[in-house]
């Protein structure tokens, strides 16, 4: 085969055909979203992408920030998101979001453009070592070739695409790269035609639903006649109606104490979901300990409920369809290679009658809680918590909740059942990308997505917001109690006298300013009274985003969270 870019009678061929196969085969398999970020490096790829009828391509010039709305937008897709950059230091920028990615099995295809190999390392710009650079937090790297002058190049290159895709997709899924090295030029000849190929060269990964044999689930069956004690905990993951079924169906006929946190999406009204209150108070563990734990999915966010299950003696079995072993708990004995549908159907018909009284004592303390929650909220001064009891009940139901880390997503946490998705960057529990995320999940759906963040988290990723992209379903609320007040709800750093410096980072923004600067409507409250006056029309249709800045004090929080805490103690203690 010629190389593509001889110049030919009267006609100069500067397009590189084999990015043009790159991006056909994305469309073909399935692949309909890129964020791209502006450089030269990547033009090739940058206009493949954006001339491609069937991809819709966004320009988003942070790279940081393009990332984590990639990983917004797979996280809702369930499908990979392109990511494209040029050469450098570009592509480190997108490492927080591509860690997140890996370990929230979120599939991305991330594509950096790099110098050609022999100028890597020879003091040349805008060069780094960009092969491998992701590290083992990627399922692969791939390198396509340099060059294109012969068939078999051709073919790899292809390959090479087809491969990574299935890999991002295949279970569990996840973020996969390939570093394209290109040398000049970069754009196209006038008047030269990108011409996709109607049928670029595709081949998938097909793999079966993994089923437990019967020798495995006759096993297993003895096993489960010897517990008296079971229980699930299902971690993060997206909502599954199916999954939600069979679990409030154990928990209602009393075969299995299901404890879920918000994050689960598997709340149910027969599940155990208010956990957090009596989990970490001794006296309230005696009969709990479980025989058996069974999870499925990711993680969890109560580190009550963590160390509460290392601490039992209870055996522990983990369903994941892959085989891998993940012992959160410390206790793992059995890893079930199927899927969770599935086996809790099984468990369904299958399991014996557990003990009705350790199910009514976890049920003894859910219903205690649940009761005592919004008469200890009515007798406490305003703060952070008290005003998302509140906000919490007037977000539309069915709608999409985004919480960053550290109190945020704890507060929610300790609120119970919700009835709206709960999405949460808790693959690394990083707070750098929060708004992104939450932007990237507005590109998908028309619904309303609620933004609940602290100010450190809202501050730090600023330049979610600095695009040219319609958001009007976006709804923030900011936290600010100018500071990381979590710092002061965590014993080491709060008896510190470095806490307010060092640890919580004290500052005096407001949301107000950066509403001003991207066209947001914007609102602060400082009391509860001024709260229910501003949700009144807070979710009502706009062509902005809206930004609610609830402000309070750091230290008036964590005291705030200490008393609602006692009070909840004093009821469960009285019973």
């Amino acid at each position: 085969m010629p190389d593509h870019r001889k110049i030919h009678p009267n006609t100069i061929h500067l397009i590189i055909q084999p990015i043009l196969d790159l991006v056909a085969i994305c469309a073909k398999k399935g692949i309909e979203h890129a964020i791209l970020s502006p450089g030269s490096r990547c033009a090739p790829l940058t206009l493949a992408f954006v001339r491609h009828p069937d991809i819709h391509a966004r320009t988003i010039s942070d790279e940081r920030s393009a990332a984590f709305m990639a990983l917004g937008m797979a996280q809702q897709l369930g499908q990979p998101v392109v990511l494209v950059c040029t050469s450098g230091s570009a592509a480190l920028n997108y490492y927080p979001a591509i860690a997140e990615a890996f370990f929230q099995q979120v599939p991305l295809l991330i594509l950096t453009a790099d110098r050609p190999p022999e100028w890597v390392d020879q003091w040349d710009g805008q060069t780094i070592f960009q092969a491998d650079v992701y590290g083992k937090h990627v399922k692969k790297s791939f390198q396509f070739p340099d060059s294109f002058a012969n068939e078999a190049q051709v073919w790899h290159a292809g390959r090479i695409v087809n491969e990574a895709i299935n890999l991002a997709k295949l279970f569990p899924a996840g973020p996969v790269h390939i570093n394209i090295p290109l040398r000049e030029p970069f754009y196209p000849a006038e008047a030269e035609k990108f011409v996709f190929p109607d049928h670029p060269r595709e081949f998938t990964s097909v793999t079966s639903q993994t089923q437990l044999s019967e020798e495995s689930l006759k096993h297993i069956k003895n096993r489960l006649n010897e517990v008296k004690r079971l229980v699930i905990v299902p971690g993060q993951q997206k909502p599954n109606a199916q999954i939600q079924s069979l679990l409030n169906e154990l928990a209602t006929n009393k075969k299995a104490v299901v404890i879920t946190d918000s994050i689960s999406n598997l709340q149910g009204d027969h599940c155990i979901n208010l956990h957090d209150h009596w989990l970490g108070n001794e006296n309230l563990h005696q009969d709990l300990a479980p025989d058996l734990v069974i999870s499925f999915g990711k993680s969890v966010i109560s580190k009550s409920l963590k160390q509460f299950l290392r601490k039992s003696e209870a055996s522990h079995w983990h369903i994941q369809a892959d085989g891998q072993a993940k012992d959160t708990y410390q206790r793992l004995t059995r890893i079930l290679a199927c899927s969770p549908a599935a086996f809790l159907n099984w468990l369904l018909l299958h399991l014996p009658l557990q003990s009705q009284d350790y199910f009514s004592k976890w049920s003894s303390l859910e219903t205690k809680v649940n009761q005592a929650l919004p008469q200890v909220f009515e007798t406490t001064e305003f703060g952070e918590y008290p005003a998302l009891f509140f906000l919490l009940k007037k977000i539309p139901p069915f709608s999409k909740i985004h919480l960053a880390n550290s109190m945020a997503v704890r507060y929610v946490n300790f609120l119970g059942k919700r009835n709206q998705e709960i999405i949460c960057n808790r693959g690394t529990s990083g707070i750098d990308g929060s708004n992104s995320t939450a932007v990237g999940c507005t590109f998908t759906t028309k619904e309303p997505v609620t933004l609940i963040t602290g100010d450190m988290a809202f501050f730090y990723d600023r330049n979610a917001f600095w695009h040219n992209y319609t958001t009007p379903n976006l709804r923030i609320v900011v936290l600010n109690n100018h500071a990381g007040g979590i710092f002061r709800l965590i014993d080491g750093p709060a008896a510190q006298p470095e806490l307010e410096e060092f640890f919580e980072t004290k500052q005096q923004l407001s949301a107000n300013h950066l509403a001003e600067e991207f066209g947001f409507f914007y609102l602060k409250v400082t009391s509860m009274e001024e709260l229910k006056t501003s949700l009144s029309d807070f979710y009502e249709p706009s062509i902005h985003p809206k930004i609610l800045e609830i402000e309070t004090s750091s230290s008036k929080n964590a005291e705030l969270l200490k008393e609602i805490k006692g009070k909840i103690r004093a009821v469960l203690d009285e019973s």
